[in-house]
């Protein structure tokens, strides 16, 4: 640590700052300094280095290979330093922003928010609902949960819970059928706006897709949900959607028969940027969360004598319309 006693700070941001923006002017812009005062910085910085670290040229200045090299150390060190300098705003600040899909917000995680409320009171929570592409480097947001396959460029992604899709009805519904055959002679409640397809879920029961009865279509899970819950027919649903439907018994999952998506929940957040504690602390709280309801969900999702969960060998489809983090880079 000595030796940076020997070479100034300004001068070593100043060659970070133009090496990172590409020319002069750009970077006094960001530094708020004069052109001429940022080019003396570099001038000095080179002379304590004993190194140079930009070729002067007619169209302006091009890092040297050491300078290169040097200014992707510098960019590191000082984002480290940014990080550093954000904690103590975290301590007096300590607003956790999570980015969800509203379906997954309203039906399963408020009911549960006031758990985290009670274990970390000194956490103030703001739930982004929304399916819009979310730009975790450059935005406020510190975690988001997204379905999906989990490869999210600029992502850090953990998986959460793998998704399953499988039949729902009232009680009233459920009564009447005997078999799967018996599907026929209800009506289908569609998600017009979900990439789903109810082969899939005949593919993983072994039997041949049925033709449903005309039933209602909305362009929204959660609408789909409530259909379903007042007797309109079935829906094809899944764990998180469906959970505390099942558990109250307003819902039933006949036949015992859940299909794997190929897709998953999953918290993703900035690879460029250190998590922090109330990041982790959440992370902690939700997978609890999640065991909870799933040793729930496994009670009242109990099919008869000789059924299981059964994997689909088919190709993976969507099961709640969300937008994937950033695609191409986001």
């Amino acid at each position: 640590m000595a030796m940076l006693n020997r070479v100034h700070l300004n001068g070593l941001r100043a060659v970070e700052t133009v090496a990172r923006l590409g020319s002069l002017a750009a970077a006094a812009g960001e530094l708020n300094v004069s052109v001429s005062a940022v080019s003396q910085q570099i001038s000095r910085t080179e002379k304590q280095l004993g190194q140079a670290l930009f070729e002067r040229t007619a169209s302006g200045l091009v890092l040297t290979e050491f300078g290169a090299i040097f200014a992707t150390r510098l960019g590191a060190g000082f984002r480290e330093l940014a990080h550093a300098v954000a904690m103590a705003d975290e301590a007096t600040q300590c607003t956790l922003v999570v980015s969800v899909a509203p379906a997954f917000a309203s039906k399963w995680l408020l009911p549960r928010l006031s758990r985290h409320f009670a274990r970390h009171p000194d956490v103030l929570l703001r739930i982004d609902a929304s399916v819009r592409l979310t730009d975790l480097d450059h935005s406020d947001i510190d975690i988001a949960i997204r379905l999906g396959d989990g490869k999210w460029p600029g992502g850090r992604a953990e998986l959460l819970l793998a998704q399953e899709i499988f039949p729902v009805c009232a009680p009233s519904i459920a009564g009447k059928l005997q078999s799967i055959e018996d599907l026929a002679l209800t009506c289908a409640i569609t998600d017009e706006r979900a990439m789903i397809n109810w082969e899939s879920w005949f593919a993983a029961a072994g039997v041949p897709p049925v033709t449903f009865q005309k039933g209602a279509r909305f362009t929204d899970p959660m609408l789909c949900l409530e259909s379903a819950i007042a007797g309109h027919g079935v829906m094809l649903g899944w764990q998180l959607l469906t959970a505390d439907a099942l558990a109250d018994g307003r819902l039933v999952a006949p036949f015992g028969v859940r299909a794997q998506s190929g897709l998953g929940y999953w918290l993703v957040t900035s690879s460029a940027k250190t998590e922090s504690r109330k990041v982790r602390d959440f992370k902690v709280w939700i997978k609890e969360e999640i065991e909870a309801t799933m040793a729930q969900f496994g009670s009242a999702t109990a099919g008869p004598a000789g059924t299981n969960a059964v994997e689909s060998g088919v190709a993976p489809v969507y099961v709640e319309r969300d937008i994937p983090l950033r695609q191409a880079g986001s």
